[in-house]
């Protein structure tokens, strides 16, 4: 145990909490916002002229309605080739057969889907019944697999 006289020098600083009293290392008043105005208060809508946000990509966008909007749409779970070598030869390998192997969380497969793309080698005949990549889907038969696209 480190006595109390002998304690390791903090290297790192706190990041700075703004509108936190005089205690924060923000003194008090203005904390750093300003004086008056939209932004010392609050954060101004997204379009506001004064934010740096590109109008011309927000116009190219579908309009979306409601609190999600700007949230990215769920990508698929990518697995490469080269983790499929962990499946014992000529398996089917669907969402189940990742999953129980430990590859990926089933409910999580479910959800997003998963998508086997061609990073690294492939030594297993498999079965693969899930979308693949063109590079993946080669490295699969030239392994002596096949891929069932439905």
């Amino acid at each position: 145990m480190t006595a109390l006289n002998n304690l390791p020098a903090i290297v790192s600083k706190r990041k700075k909490r703004v509108g936190r009293g005089y205690g924060s290392g923000r003194g008090g008043h203005t904390v750093g916002r300003g004086q008056k105005g939209q932004k010392s208060r609050n954060k101004p809508y997204l379009l506001f002229e004064g934010v740096k946000t590109q109008k011309s990509l927000l116009r190219r966008l579908p309009l979306l309605r409601g609190k999600g909007k700007l949230k990215s749409s769920p990508k698929p779970i990518v697995v490469n080739v080269r983790f499929l070598n962990l499946l014992p030869k000529g398996t089917k390998v669907t969402v189940k057969s990742l999953a129980k192997y430990g590859l990926i969380k089933e409910s999580e497969g479910r959800r997003f889907g998963v998508k086997i793309l061609g990073a690294g080698k492939l030594e297993k005949a498999l079965t693969v019944t899930l979308p693949c990549s063109s590079g993946a889907k080669k490295k699969i038969e030239k392994a002596g697999g096949t891929v069932i696209e439905k």
